[in-house]
């Protein structure tokens, strides 16, 4: 078991999807809250699996690591890299047989929502860094190329950048529904679009795609999100897939699958679909047996690393945000 301490240092300002009012601008100064996040993942295998791991926080997003643990089980010889993307990822064999691998975070984050960034135009495609380009293609599962046609017919009117993301996501809301346990991982943007439905990862692909049909560099992000200042909706925690665009060169967050902008994001990753951003790649029979998600809001002189989840502790799931 390794027991991981060091902070996370912020290198930008949080993002958003809609124009900040006067009092979201405020909000900056507010306090900070603090999120539980975390995860405990069973694998059964007949033999030994190479396994990648990326379940620790960003380490380039606003968000302060308190407390942290992470135990790969039997990880003998295990390794700790920042892949392409910068996601913290661990590589190691999975021994044959059970390995439980547990990890467990106390974050801090802002107390405000996603709303706070006035910045609405688009890059010009001649002014996009090299390292953003790759973010505009059609990839694995944004295949963008084939919805050229509906998305210059849906949204080329619209002027600027983040007026045609907002769009974007309200077009995703209505139109894609959200239906528990119905996600596959060999489902392209616009096939989900065809059918109709799916689940956080098919609503950020699909809003990924129609960014990129329109020349606006977007990127897949996975993490927790947890319910602070709505209601807790009762169904099992899990990891969350949004989205990202690079606007007026700052990477601004959205999120088709909610709409609204939300307080407490603890990233993860980031990546040109889920293909780059998955929490667990394995390379041979690995089946996971038990798969466990938490992530909520709490009191930090409350609640340690390694105590128990207890959801009586809790701060969110309420309308009400509150801080202790």
């Amino acid at each position: 078991m390794s027991l991981l301490s060091h902070p996370l240092r912020p290198s930008r300002k949080p993002l958003s999807n809609s124009t900040p009012t006067k009092r979201s601008i405020v909000r900056r100064s507010s306090p900070k809250m603090t999120v539980r996040v975390g995860c405990r993942l069973v694998y059964e295998t007949p033999r030994p699996v190479p396994i990648l791991l990326v379940i620790r926080p960003h380490p380039e997003n606003q968000q302060s690591m308190i407390q942290e643990s992470l135990d790969l089980g039997n990880s003998q010889g295990a390794e700790e890299f920042l892949d392409g993307q910068g996601n913290l990822t661990q590589r190691w064999m999975l021994r044959a047989g059970q390995t439980t691998i547990t990890h467990d975070a106390l974050v801090e984050v802002p107390s405000h929502a996603d709303d706070i960034n006035p910045k609405r135009h688009s890059v010009a495609i001649g002014e996009v860094p090299p390292h953003v380009i790759r973010y505009m293609i059609p990839s694995r599962y944004c295949d963008s190329d084939k919805i050229l046609l509906f998305a210059g017919a849906q949204f080329g009117g619209i002027i600027t950048g983040l007026d045609r993301v907002i769009a974007i996501c309200n077009w995703v809301q209505k139109n894609i529904h959200y239906v528990t346990g119905s996600g596959r991982s060999d489902i392209t943007a616009s096939e989900v679009m065809a059918r109709g439905y799916g689940v956080c990862r098919d609503f950020a692909h699909v809003a990924i795609a129609l960014c990129r049909a329109l020349n606006l560099p977007a990127r897949y992000v996975t993490g927790h999100l947890p319910d602070i200042g709505c209601f807790d909706p009762g169904s099992p925690m899990d990891f969350h897939a949004y989205f990202e665009v690079y606007l007026e060169h700052e990477w601004r967050t959205f999120d088709a699958r909610f709409n609204v902008p939300r307080i407490g994001r603890v990233k993860i990753a980031h990546g040109v679909d889920a293909g780059e951003a998955s929490f667990a790649t394995t390379y041979g029979e690995a089946f996971l047996t038990s798969f466990n998600v938490w992530s909520y809001q709490v009191n930090p002189a409350l609640v340690s690393v390694g105590d128990s989840i207890d959801l009586a502790k809790r701060l969110d799931g309420t309308p009400q945000i509150r801080f202790s």
